[in-house]
């Protein structure tokens, strides 16, 4: 089971994300970014926060401490934002909690460099999980004490919305021309990473990530009894897209010439020149 803790004191909203985060603190001194369960995108966010960030982990990505947040909108009735407020009202019980990390700055692709190997065990672990939400506009990557640091995993494992057509969705190829880091790897990188860690994706493995969703999470899930059977699920999709999702990454080649920017890379550029690029 994740560590458990409530929230003792709202600090503040945090809208760069369309589900409305916000900063806590608990009653272990902690602070915590907030996930919502009231959140537009509810419990299935929160779901793949917890399979995505644990399951990183354990393949020795840096991802922010996750915690069980039992949270009483009580504490929050002095946020003056009436939306923010509905948001609390609804997110009474337990949500999920990320370690605040005082002092990072968002990731920028054309500020910070990444070694291959790095950059190249991330991408294949967001074609896993199918993460659509790393891209060059909006990276969902920190740097802390110099280091790189993986959030945000609210929108992979896009399977689980359709859970009967969740086989043929793991299916897919996986597009990583936009992801953040692409521009750091080379298809070479890739097959070194996917050797190394695709192993690793065992059933034990997978058993231990699943198990840490909080059963509240699961109950009622149309088509399974039982949690369990929505955790076996999910391992289940996970398990069979490992052994096969590095065939399948789509990485756009690396430019002929030093001075070619690849097209993403060129487009941003040109977008933050008239100040009409992507943005979180």
């Amino acid at each position: 089971m994740l560590p458990e803790v409530t929230a003792i004191r709202y600090v503040t909203p945090l809208r760069e994300g369309g589900s409305v985060p916000g900063i806590v603190e608990a009653d272990d001194l902690g602070t915590y970014v907030a996930k919502f369960i009231g959140a537009a995108q509810g419990r299935k966010a929160l779901v793949a926060e917890v399979v995505c960030g644990e399951l990183a982990r354990r393949l020795e990505l840096r991802v922010p401490e996750l915690v069980r947040l039992n949270f009483d909108p009580v504490i929050a009735l002095g946020e003056p934002d009436t939306e923010v407020q509905d948001l609390l009202k609804a997110s009474g019980g337990l949500n999920l909690g990320m370690d605040f990390l005082p002092g990072s700055v968002g990731f920028d692709p054309l500020a910070f460099e990444v070694d291959a190997a790095q950059a190249a065990r991330v991408i294949w672990f967001d074609a896993l999980v199918n993460n659509v939400d790393r891209s060059w506009r909006n990276p969902n990557m920190l740097i802390w004490h110099r280091e790189l640091w993986l959030i945000d995993h609210g929108a992979a494992l896009i399977w689980h919305h359709n859970w009967k057509g969740a086989q043929a969705s793991a299916a897919k190829p996986y597009d990583a021309t936009d992801h953040a880091l692409a521009r750091f790897v080379s298809p070479a990188d890739l097959a070194a990473a996917a050797a190394e860690l695709a192993p690793r994706i065992t059933e034990a493995l997978l058993a231990e990530v699943t198990a840490l969703i909080p059963s509240e999470w699961l109950v009622d899930e149309p088509g399974f009894d039982t949690p369990d059977a929505v955790r076996h699920a999910y391992a289940d999709v996970l398990g069979g897209r490992a052994a096969t999702i590095a065939d399948r990454i789509q990485l756009s080649a690396p430019p002929k010439k030093p001075d070619a920017p690849p097209e993403w890379l060129r487009t941003w550029v040109e977008g933050k020149a008239t100040g009409r690029e992507g943005g979180r």
